[in-house]
């Protein structure tokens, strides 16, 4: 498959998109670009803000079988992950054990509204979203290819609610929130059409095929020497010179690194350039550094933008 097909496809699946949710150019390329990091995303906002919309309509225009769990204070893992059910042989008393896979067990997950189950409930994801596989019952299960986690999350001031810890929070490739939309796109949204309907009926841009074939073109984005320098500037600033309790791991640094190339390949670059770094920095460092940062969520991405030279 071809650089020039692959662009097509790419820009047809954000058109497709941008159909749907209004006004969120930056917040869309941002989402497709977590997923062609092969990563998972955290969509946090205030209800009614397009979240899981956005979440079905990025399943249907990439082809890919999409289950939903609305996450509650009552859920329990085995609601998530499946449960083994004794089962009976027809007109006999024997049987077995037969295993029933949960939700989990598809292309995109929605874990809508994740803050709000528990600890317990939320840490069944931790093992499908490390390792893309789950273990019950002593047996460890592949999840099927691509797997994506998307969650959702209210704002934690809200009642009701369980904040995720920071090793949770570190799966998140990206987490990224929609906003208000601009008055002119709540007009068309007043004026036009269901948008969960018109999620419903997207086409697919992309086949999973392809999908797995961007995936590695991502991959493969070259980064210079020098590109690679201002990142391990980065890096250096959040763990010695921000003043943080901690800096990025090195789990985080790859985050950026490949969410980066991913940036540049949904504009049609083969290689990095800082400002593709500076693009994905806010939705990549700041859910991971807030409680470093004594909870300043949104302020890490720009000192660091303010703080760090992008040559020396």
């Amino acid at each position: 498959m071809s650089q020039a097909i692959d662009q097509a496809a790419i820009q047809q699946a954000l058109s497709q998109l941008e159909q749907v949710v209004l006004g969120k150019e930056n917040q869309l390329k941002l989402a497709l670009a977590c997923l062609l990091a092969k990563g998972h995303l955290l969509i946090e906002d205030l209800p009614g803000m397009g979240k899981t919309t956005l979440s079905h309509a990025l399943a249907s225009v990439l082809g890919l079988q999409y289950n939903r769990v609305q996450f509650t204070s009552d859920l329990l893992p085995a609601d998530v992950l499946g449960v083994s059910i004794f089962e009976k042989e027809p007109g006999s008393d024997l049987g077995r054990f037969r295993f029933h896979p949960g939700p989990v067990f598809s292309q995109l997950l929605l874990a809508d509204e994740i803050n709000r189950a528990t600890p317990k409930a939320q840490s069944a994801l931790l093992e499908a979203m490390e390792e893309g596989q789950v273990t019950v019952e002593g047996e460890t299960r592949p999840l099927p290819e691509p797997f994506f986690v998307i969650a959702t999350q209210n704002p934690v001031s809200q009642s009701g609610t369980f904040p995720l810890p920071e090793s949770q929070l570190d799966r998140f490739l990206m987490r990224i929130q929609l906003g208000y939309p601009h008055e002119k796109a709540e007009r068309e949204l007043l004026e036009g059409k269901d948008r969960r309907a018109m999620a419903n009926s997207l086409q697919s841009a992309i086949s999973p095929q392809q999908l797995q074939q961007l995936q590695q073109q991502a991959n493969e984005v070259k980064a210079s020497s020098s590109l690679l320098d201002y990142v391990q500037r980065i890096i250096a600033f959040t763990r010695y010179e921000g003043g943080y309790q901690y800096g990025l791991s090195p789990r985080g640094a790859l985050a950026l690194l490949r969410s980066a190339k991913a940036w540049a390949l949904i504009h049609g670059r083969s290689h990095l350039v800082p400002e593709d770094v500076q693009a994905v920095l806010p939705s990549v460092v700041d859910h991971r550094l807030a409680e470093a940062a004594d909870g300043g969520a949104h302020s890490v991405s720009q000192q660091v933008l303010n703080s760090v030279p992008v040559l020396v």
